[in-house]
């Protein structure tokens, strides 16, 4: 039988109780009621923990991410360390761009280097469609985690197209995103031509985390904050879409999320997901004013905060959780990824506060 993927069903076609389906997470970005709020931390599988390190010491980024060894146990180290309520897969976003054979390594100190950038059409059609067994490794690693996790969910994702073009376009990382609009604005169709191509590789790569056992799904658009909302809605937006929609029928939430994005809320809610991240500019009653009523949200504590005296973090945490109340659903989480500088005990002590102040709410009605 086909296998529901949030948990609901066992790969042996018998339904169990509980599991990933029923936990705090998952029933927040489905918007129902659950025993607190869920908190889980992006990048927390990653620089913050000394764990972590002493394993990359000796292994490029892109080999860790294609050993399902190396993914497994990086992915469970915070879920060890912190008692978060979701893990999330241990990737990159430029992984299945990599094995759509765009010849590209991430540089430690730079991020992702392509060494022949997106030009023109020919440079387009040289990026492939992927299948199952280009990515057979993130396949691997995520049965073997979906095994290990038990009822606690596991999130796969996958970067945007926007965002992964801007990579191409670039050449690398970029503040300016200066020859991605060049190209955007300058080649429409050629533009399209690029996110198509990508809306595609990317489907196909959340589509062999889904099929493999994730609970959820995120679609990062990190850098489209970079636009105005006229030119998200018509450069960007009808490929997020193509991503996400194409997932209706898979059966696990879909987020979303973007940074810098407080003037695209609502367009970015429009794109298909079920749950929109908010950044930490963005107070979260304000952020589902424009976002709607019919999508939970994901954040939004400022990662810097984490840095400062623990009455400050205690602070911060408290408020963002009463702005949570206006959404009809409420993932904790940052507003961004893991500094590598935090202190893994302050984060373990944000998903005990979190508990404890969303679970006394629970209990007084």
């Amino acid at each position: 039988m086909t296998t529901d993927t949030t948990g609901t069903v066992a790969r042996d076609g018998e339904s169990r109780p509980g599991g990933p389906a029923d936990s705090p997470f998952i029933r927040a970005c489905r918007r129902r009621p659950g025993p607190h709020t869920p908190v889980w931390f992006m990048r927390q599988a990653g620089r913050s923990l000394p764990e972590y390190r002493e394993i990359r010491a000796t292994v490029p980024m892109l080999e860790s991410c294609r050993r399902p060894d190396l993914v497994t146990e990086i992915t469970l180290q915070p879920v060890r360390r912190h008692g978060v309520d979701a893990a999330i897969l241990f990737s990159d976003i430029v992984v299945p761009v990599a094995a759509a054979g765009v010849d590209l390594d991430i540089v430690p100190g730079t991020g992702p280097v392509v060494a022949e950038p997106v030009r023109t059409a020919a440079d387009v059609q040289r990026i492939r469609p992927i299948t199952r067994d280009d990515v057979s490794y993130v396949d691997e690693a995520v049965r073997q985690l979906v095994a290990e996790l038990g009822d606690t969910p596991l999130i796969g994702f996958a970067g945007a197209p926007f965002t992964l073009a801007s990579y191409l376009v670039e050449g690398g990382p970029s503040r300016t995103h200066a020859k991605t609009k060049a190209l955007m604005y300058g080649d429409p169709e050629l533009w399209h031509a690029l996110c198509g191509r990508l809306a595609e590789v990317t489907l196909a790569f959340l589509r062999v985390q889904i099929d493999a056992g994730v609970s959820a799904v995120q679609l990062f658009d990190s850098w489209a904050g970079a636009l105005s909302e006229a030119d998200y809605r018509r450069f960007v937006l009808p490929h997020s879409t193509a991503v996400l929609s194409g997932l209706n029928a898979a059966g696990v939430p879909r987020i979303h999320f973007g940074v810098g994005t407080a003037e695209l809320l609502g367009a970015m809610g429009e794109a298909g997901a079920d749950v929109v991240g908010v950044d930490w500019r963005t107070p979260l009653d304000v952020a589902t004013g424009r976002i709607g009523p019919d999508k939970a949200v994901q954040g939004n504590l400022d990662p810097t905060v984490l840095l400062a005296p623990w009455p400050v973090v205690e602070a911060e945490v408290r408020r963002i959780l009463e702005q949570g109340k206006a959404a009809p659903g409420h993932v904790f989480n940052l507003g961004h990824g893991v500094l590598p500088e935090t202190d893994p005990e302050v984060l373990t002590r944000v998903v005990a506060l979190v508990h404890e102040l969303s679970s006394r709410r629970a209990d007084q009605g």
